[in-house]
């Protein structure tokens, strides 16, 4: 392979041109900011989409009649039905439920590449983390303890994709991939997972995930080298969420904590409504509430570097903004909390969710491709 590579190199195949076509998006707050929703929608301008992280995030998905909720492809899987899927080696493998997500989402060989070295989550790895679940709210999918094992058990034999008969055929170096990738001029969205205020290094110790959620962290996990990238997306909803811990326990604290009687006072949405749809998608637990962290945006804005924000859950400041398709159809009160956000977050707030339906984003970019 050596005189392979060298050779190659002397033809001209391994000229290494860095084009800006890798488009990252994360979550400003501490996760169920909207990813999945934004990520769907921005899914059908790209060639090859890309998930980081576990099945300890579920991203849901507008689909018509039911939404869709995915825990390991990326969000646009059902929505750009083209677009190639990669799955990197920083990505964590619950096996059973990625068949069924491939299987759900009719995904083939052709187009789904696995990392051999993506790590594999054991039933032992879930059960160590019942302990987890009761002190900081965890979401006990195994993710963090099997990451501890990738570290720890260096040496022994684990499970990698690669060692998974029920992948063999999906297995392949992603980074060749993605190379091919960028020889092609292919347009990549890299799709990250929770929130900056969960980052194991970033957020709120111990109350954060098992891993680094800012744009530079799912770099490192997808192996893609930041002067690849173009636009980074950060995402945050106008009232911020937590997990409501077992035993309505803490999760960590967050700003001005409020009520979702609070919310719909002020926005006119039935509280029955917040209730039901303020639930999270992995282990179906309530949600706690916040007033807007301004402290937290400015935070996640010098971490990421953000070009754009999109803001989600436009709906909670008015349900009268539900029905805008245009900015200047949002309330007064809402163009001012935009423009405050575009000042504390240093970036435009280039998207903005109206409500969980497809057609309801609008869409401010000025990079946007037809």
């Amino acid at each position: 392979m050596d005189v392979v590579v060298r050779a190659a190199t002397h033809i001209g195949l391994y000229i290494r041109e860095y084009g800006r076509t890798v488009d990252v998006i994360v979550g400003g707050q501490y996760g169920s900011e909207g990813k999945g929703h934004v990520a769907s929608y921005l899914a059908r301008e790209y060639d090859v989409l890309v998930r980081v992280g576990g099945p300890n995030a579920g991203h849901k998905v507008f689909m018509s009649p039911t939404p869709y909720i995915h825990h390991q492809l990326p969000s646009g899987t059902l929505r750009n039905t083209q677009a190639r899927l990669v799955l990197a080696p920083g990505a964590i493998l619950n096996v059973e439920r990625l068949l069924k997500e491939m299987s759900e989402c009719k995904v083939d060989v052709d187009r789904l590449f696995i990392d051999p070295q993506a790590m594999v989550i054991s039933e032992g790895d879930i059960a160590r983390e019942k302990g987890l679940v009761e002190r900081i709210g965890s979401t006990g999918q195994g993710v963090g303890m099997a990451t501890v094992r990738r570290i720890t058990d260096r040496g022994k034999k684990i499970k990698l994709a690669a060692d998974m008969r029920e992948l063999k055929k999906y297995v392949r170096e992603t980074w060749e991939v993605l190379e091919e990738a960028y020889k092609a001029g292919s347009r990549i969205l890299v799709e990250g997972t929770q929130g900056t205020g969960l980052s194991l290094y970033h957020g709120q110790y111990p109350y954060v995930t098992s891993r680094d959620t800012t744009v530079s962290g799912c770099l490192s996990e997808a192996g893609i080298s930041p002067s690849r990238v173009r636009k980074v997306i950060i995402v945050c909803r106008t009232y911020p969420i937590r997990v409501q811990k077992p035993n309505n326990g803490t999760s960590g604290k967050m700003w001005q904590e409020i009520t979702w009687r609070t919310v719909s006072t002020r926005s006119g949405i039935p509280l029955s409504k917040l209730e039901r749809t303020e639930r999270t998608s992995t282990t179906d637990r309530k949600r706690r509430v916040c007033e807007f962290d301004w402290e937290l945006l400015r935070k996640s804005s010098a971490i990421n570097g953000p070009t754009d924000i999109a803001l989600t859950f436009a709906d909670y400041l008015d349900s009268k903004n539900a029905d805008a398709r245009r900015y200047e159809q949002l309330s007064p009160e809402t163009v001012r909390f935009v423009e405050e956000v575009e000042r504390v977050g240093s970036a435009p707030v280039s998207l903005i969710s109206t409500e969980f339906h497809f057609r309801s984003i609008i869409d401010r970019r000025s990079w946007r491709i037809q």
